[in-house]
């Protein structure tokens, strides 16, 4: 059983990599390109701020990476952030892992439980919700549709994402100030012929989907007008990206959590008759 990883292009290769090592056949087919923002003169202005925010949210990994990656010379994030009392949110585990290579000390990120039921926003202000008092600012740091480049900046109303956009309505519910900032750039990426022979193969052969964006199941509709999924298994990391691909009409949706061992967990719940594949810690 193949599965295809549809996150950004290094994200897929490292899940490849993690889900092979595991005994699994995986294949990286990203439908998000991720890419800096045009004019960084904004991510400049916030890194020079972040000491007057009591927490900086992350919204992925990617966010993270172009955060520091350009405004500071690599080995130097985790002194300037330690100079700071700022908190450091974090959904998952991807954008923890992140923040810890950007060199943000543990005992300064907060994220959900590595147990929790969800990796979302949700989880991480249960976890967040005591540090924001009336006044205190947050900023959030997030990507950017490349369309929409032109209105790109930073204040509470800029910008989509139904997690980020709930987080920011709980702050300001009690009291607190956000800012958001732009630090990278997502678009649909561009099917050359082999993308296109392994997404209409993979729709048909059996092989299952994993999804951790909805925006990603997106592109891959628009990428095939007119194919069929009903045949095709989606993975889903949230409950909402499983209700988009039951919509873009995927024949058989199932959730995971976005860890490598669960979705193993979940690809061995799939195989029949059962194949019992070892899933290394």
């Amino acid at each position: 059983m193949r599965l295809i990883v549809t996150r950004p292009r290094r994200e897929a290769q490292q899940w490849v990599q993690d889900l092979s090592a595991q005994g699994l056949e995986a294949v990286a087919l990203p439908l998000i390109n991720i890419g800096p923002v045009d004019n960084a003169a904004a991510l400049g202005s916030a890194w020079q701020q972040v000491g007057d925010y009591v927490a900086v949210m992350f919204v992925s990994a990617n966010a993270v990476d172009y955060f520091f990656e350009s405004n500071k010379p690599p080995g130097q994030h985790g002194c300037a952030w330690l100079a700071t009392k700022t908190r450091a949110w974090a959904t998952g585990p991807g954008t923890t892992r992140a923040l810890l290579r950007a060199g943000v000390a543990p005992v300064g990120l907060d994220a959900p439980s590595p147990d929790a039921a969800q990796f979302d926003s949700e989880a991480l202000w249960a976890r967040v919700s005591a540090q924001v008092t009336p006044g205190a600012r947050v900023l959030i740091v997030r990507g950017q549709d490349s369309a929409a480049a032109g209105s790109a900046g930073s204040g509470a109303g800029a910008g989509s994402g139904l997690g980020r956009d709930w987080l920011a309505e709980r702050i300001q519910q009690a009291g607190g100030l956000v800012d958001q900032v732009v630090a990278y750039q997502r678009c649909a990426p561009e099917f050359g012929p082999t993308e296109q022979a392994l997404a209409q193969q993979a729709a048909a052969d059996g092989s299952v989907w994993l999804f951790s964006s909805s925006e990603a199941l997106a592109n891959l509709v628009a990428h095939m007008a007119g194919q069929s999924f009903a045949g095709a298994c989606a993975l889903a990391t949230h409950p909402r990206i499983a209700q988009a691909a039951k919509v873009a009409g995927f024949g058989q949706v199932l959730e995971t959590r976005p860890t490598v061992k669960d979705v193993a967990a979940a690809l061995q719940r799939l195989v029949s008759p059962p194949q019992h594949f070892k899933i290394k810690p």
